[in-house]
């Protein structure tokens, strides 16, 4: 994975998945099987998937034209709430998006190391087959 700064501010982590290196053929598959994940981790919790393209389709907004399909996954990994300050950097959530021949997957950076590390994994398991 590779981080950034997105805007100059934001701490981003970010992967992109040649479509020969996984056996998911869409942003629809991909999403499942982080779905997976989170169902499996007894302390996650998942929230929705949000389909960021039908939302931008529908209110005529900009779409680049090499995202063929782009959704978030929101879940929360809450496992304290020490003050009401943590409620502005939750709940989580990973970006999908189908770039053509790459997905490209990309979420905030959070604030616990724990959940970054498991993000990190879900997202590199993806790439679940050699070209």
């Amino acid at each position: 994975m590779k981080q950034s700064l997105l805007m100059e501010k934001y701490p981003v982590f970010e992967l992109e998945i040649p479509k020969s290196e996984t056996s998911c053929a869409s942003v629809d598959d991909i999403i499942a099987a982080l779905k997976a994940k989170i169902d499996a981790h007894p302390k996650v919790a998942d929230i929705a998937t949000f389909d960021h393209y039908a939302h931008t389709t529908s209110i005529d907004g900009t779409i680049a034209e090499n995202i063929k399909a782009a959704k978030n996954i929101v879940f929360c990994f809450g496992v304290a709430l020490p003050n009401p300050h943590v409620l502005a950097v939750r709940p989580r959530s990973i970006g999908v998006a189908d770039m053509g021949d790459h997905f490209h997957l990309a979420f905030l950076e959070p604030p616990m190391e724990v959940a970054t590390k498991e993000m990190e994994a879900w997202c590199k398991a993806l790439a679940d087959k050699k070209a």
